[in-house]
């Protein structure tokens, strides 16, 4: 059985997990600066409604706690070949979380 691309790189980072140094700070302006310049565009286009914030706060959201963020930043990083170093990608999770999610 063969799974598509993208599930397969959800279930390799769901499997193996994602290790983030819990000993670095993250960058939350960084972590704003990357979503600006890297993420923005992209949601606003796929949510439909020209705001790429509509994504992270829309009823039908996929991510429900800090390691489906966690996963799902890593995923787009992935998929889309931002090129984002794994320090990055910690600094765009803690903006996002901040931001819009809200996690503990």
């Amino acid at each position: 059985m063969k799974l598509p691309l993208i599930k397969l790189v959800f279930t390799f980072v769901a499997m193996f997990g994602l290790h983030l140094s819990a000993h670095a700070t993250p960058d939350l302006a960084n972590g704003k600066k990357i979503d600006q310049q890297k993420c923005y565009a992209c949601h606003a286009k796929k949510s439909g409604f020209g705001n790429g914030d509509m994504i992270y706060t829309r009823s039908d959201s996929k991510v429900k706690n800090l390691q489906n963020l966690k996963t799902m930043v890593a995923l787009c990083n992935t998929e889309l070949r931002l090129d984002l170093f794994p320090e990055d990608e910690v600094d765009v999770t803690a903006f996002l979380n901040k931001q819009f999610y809200k996690f503990k």
